[in-house]
């Protein structure tokens, strides 16, 4: 198993998990299989409890995994699935060794950093790095590792140690380092200080980097390049800029001009592998496919959406909607203009307290052509989401409603259709007579860590539901999978009443009394899931719904399904089940 660690120096937030996924990509496009972990120091045992604006979203796995959002990165970049023992915690490796301790398997002795967690840290690497996450179910060839936060700070240091010991065992050909650090311009000078230090840093915590990779607002001057080689005592090739591109998904286009996968052929000694031709192949085919998807096109139209969210102060906040809108536009070949409204601004309250806020906000929402309600929990914000809602039905906008902004799109057809007076969710208002969503009878309001419907998760569309716009971009299916996280779900007693009124729940879980997809029929796109499916969605294979959402919003729904049905022979077979 061969092993690139990525870490960062100067500053934390300067883009590891993009360049660890470039690097990660443009591995995959010589024909070998990557895997990625991501370690985050801090004590949490997952991201489970993290909150939106101080960490970002929180991405959850396949399996239920509640992890960091780089972790998305990977599988966006790669087109892998990954599990939740790819990110290690502080947390995490603490708690196993101390479940060893108290059953006393190290039979009496002193339990320390060194060993102990070092051997964890290692152990679990060397476990994780060999799960398959490809379609092939082979064990991949090359383990992406990022390790989060800045070499030298304090709750870095076990996991530098283990890494240390971990490259002297694997010995050196098998363990490339990437060092990322940033250079500031300050009165128009490029300034390397900071790298300096950055490198000499890491080299007093025992690492070498064997490439630099500088993060900058532009492409930084050859006499600065040549500068940082020389002061970091590396060869100029091993120094690389990564620079502000249109899209992220640009930053592999840039390396690889640079050099970066001769760089690590050479250090890692890549040519030595036995690759089958067809891997080579399909590894040149994912490279083609991805400069033809990346690269906008100057003549493209521009799609305007809006995104009305609670935690709209940090981008990072929706971070798997954005992207998923982002691959959206790009298979409609449309420009992405994206706006987030706080959806607190909509409500009265802001009218009274800063009409400007408040004017500004619904400005957004009239001028958009398709108005998408993420996720979140608590009542905040949550009356402007309904008022969103209510806006895009009436006026026939294209709606996408994610987890809850399928409840919230219920609530309003609750209170403005079926005439339910004061109807919310039991999330909300706990004593409110008419709780059209309530609390999942399975979770837990005492344990918030992992307890909620997490993961991977089937839905049926029922009978009946062949018209709907939404199946189709599914291939047609009869089964689909996606990937979920709440507490609360649509009452299953205000179905009936609910249908009665015009909403169509056409799809439902393995019980029938669990509401997964609501869609409006005599409408351009009014979707509610109460999954994720911005979570699966990937830079070469948008999201169905986010696709279908973005498609109607730009006026290309009909052809984008047209393009379905037709790959649905060549995709689906059967069209007995989908997954995604």
């Amino acid at each position: 198993m061969r092993t690139v660690l990525v870490s960062g120096g100067v500053i934390s937030g300067i883009g590891k998990g993009i360049i660890a996924s470039s690097a990660g990509l443009l591995l995959k496009t010589k024909g070998l299989r990557v895997t990625a972990i991501k370690i985050d120091p801090y004590l949490n045992i997952d991201a489970g409890t993290l909150g939106p604006l101080e960490h970002g979203e929180c991405f959850v796995l396949a399996d239920g995994g509640e992890c960091d959002l780089d972790l998305g990165n990977y599988e966006r970049y790669l087109g892998i699935q990954l599990t939740r023992d790819s990110n290690i915690t502080t947390g995490k490796i603490y708690n196993l060794v101390l479940q060893k301790e108290r059953r006393g398997d190290y039979l009496g002795k002193t339990v320390q950093v060194v060993p102990h967690i070092t051997d964890a840290i290692q152990e679990h690497i060397e476990r994780v790095s060999k799960i398959p996450v490809d379609d092939s179910g082979e064990e991949p060839d090359i383990c992406i590792i990022e390790l989060g936060g800045t070499v030298g700070d304090i709750e870095s240091m076990p996991f530098i140690e283990a890494l240390n010991q971990y490259r002297h065992k694997v010995g050196k050909e098998n363990f490339f380092c990437i060092n990322v650090t940033y250079v500031p311009v300050i009165h128009g000078e490029e300034k390397t200080k900071p790298t300096q230090h950055a490198i000499k840093q890491f080299r007093s915590a025992g690492l070498a980097p064997d490439l630099i990779a500088c993060r900058c607002e532009h492409k930084i001057e050859e006499t600065t390049v040549q500068k940082i080689a020389r002061s970091c005592q590396v060869d100029y090739e091993q120094v690389m800029t990564v620079w502000d591109m249109d899209t992220i998904y640009q930053v592999p286009l840039i390396l690889r001009d640079q050099g970066l996968l001769e760089v690590l052929t050479r250090g890692l000694r890549l040519d030595k592998l036995d690759l089958s031709p067809s891997r080579t192949e399909k590894g040149a085919e994912l490279w083609e496919l991805w400069k033809d998807t990346v690269v906008p096109k100057q003549h493209w139209d521009p799609v305007h959406i809006v995104l009305v969210g609670k935690y709209t102060a940090l981008d990072d906040s929706y971070l798997s909607v954005r992207k998923s809108l982002e691959h959206a536009a790009m298979r409609c070949r449309r420009r992405l203009n994206l706006v987030s409204v706080d959806s607190e601004h909509l409500e009265e309250s802001t009218l009274h307290k800063d009409p400007t806020k408040y004017h500004r906000a619904w400005n957004a929402v009239c001028e958009a052509q398709g108005l998408v309600v993420p996720g979140g929990f608590s009542a905040r914000g949550v009356e402007g989401m309904i008022r969103t809602a209510q806006w895009a039905r009436e006026r026939k906008i294209p709606y996408l409603g994610l987890c809850l902004g399928m409840q919230v799109a219920v609530i309003e057809a609750a209170r403005n259709l079926c005439h339910l007076e004061g109807a919310t969710s039991e999330e909300f208002d706990a004593q409110a007579e008419h709780r059209v969503c309530v609390f999942m009878p399975e979770g837990s309001k005492e344990q918030l860590g992992g307890t909620m419907r997490l993961g991977t998760r089937p839905t049926h569309f029922v009978e009946g539901s062949e018209w709907s716009n939404l199946r189709a971009l599914y291939h047609g299916a009869s089964i689909v999978y996606e990937r979920h996280r709440h507490r609360y779900e649509v009452n299953p007693d205000y179905v009936e009443e609910l249908e009665k009124a015009g909403l169509n729940f056409i799809g439902k879980d393995d019980t029938g009394r669990r509401m997964e997809i609501v869609e409006l029929k005599d409408h351009p796109f009014f979707v509610g899931l109460q999954s994720h499916p911005e979570l699966t969605s990937r830079v070469l294979v948008p999201s169905p719904a986010v696709l279908g959402f973005v498609a109607a919003s730009a006026g290309c729904l009909k052809q984008i399904i047209d393009e379905t049905r037709a790959q649905q022979i060549v995709l689906n077979g059967s069209g007995d089940a989908t997954h995604f």
